[in-house]
């Protein structure tokens, strides 16, 4: 039982007490009603309490008499719920959420398929020669100097070298290696990688969404071992 919900329970009585007194025949009424107050938002968020041990705390509570739980591990009971409650929250918000985001990829994707000169590397890496290289390809072990751009779908920058950079081939995303691995020094391609080659359902941070496609374009500048 969320302990949200007895808080709200709770701000009744000083509204209550507010106002005058009820008569002495409306207290029953007055107890019926914060009783089924009470109950209807019970049926609602949890549906399977045994009444008996509801109505057996209820009344310890009320009455001030020694509860048969600890404080502790009612609190804990509570916490566990709450989080419960929340997790199920945002499972039936992150579902759709999800396919969306899903579907707007596939529809980037393909809209960038459809581009003159594009071409589809291993797993559905879209590459577009910008300049052509002549000098060797990196080693799939070894070490790569680049210059780049790193953008989000919609053209926002999300990344960029000031000078050219070294990386190592087996420590970039997995949509890096398999390009560059293909890609001879001295060439400058306009790479789209898919969310799945890139931070798949994580994502980065603040910066990189769940599910988000990049596109960078990336100058091969030197290759060593």
């Amino acid at each position: 039982m969320s302990r949200y919900l007895f808080m709200s329970l709770f701000l009744l009585v000083p509204l209550a007490h507010a106002t005058d007194a009820p008569a002495s025949d409306n207290t029953h009424d007055l107890s019926y009603s914060l009783g089924a107050s009470l109950g209807e938002r019970l049926r609602q968020e949890a549906p399977d309490l045994q009444l008996p041990a509801l109505l057996e705390g209820l009344q310890s509570a009320y009455q001030g008499k020694p509860l048969a739980i600890k404080q502790d591990r009612m609190e804990q009971i509570l916490s566990d719920h709450d989080a419960a409650l929340a997790q199920a929250e945002n499972s039936g918000q992150t579902e759709p959420q999800t396919e969306a985001a899903l579907k707007d990829e596939r529809k980037f994707m393909e809209a960038e398929k459809a581009k003159p000169g594009v071409r589809q590397l291993a797993d559905g890496i879209l590459m577009t020669e910008l300049t052509p290289g002549n000098g060797p390809k990196p080693d799939i072990n070894g070490r790569v100097q680049v210059k780049y751009v790193g953008r989000l779908p919609d053209g926002t920058i999300f990344d960029q070298s000031q000078q050219p950079q070294w990386f190592r081939l087996d420590s970039v995303i997995a949509g890096w290696t398999t390009a560059l691995a293909d890609m001879p020094v001295g060439a400058k391609w306009r790479l789209v990688i898919p969310s799945a080659q890139a931070y798949g359902a994580e994502g980065a941070g603040d910066l990189i969404d769940p599910y988000t496609p990049l596109v960078f374009e990336i100058e091969l500048l030197g290759v060593s071992q």
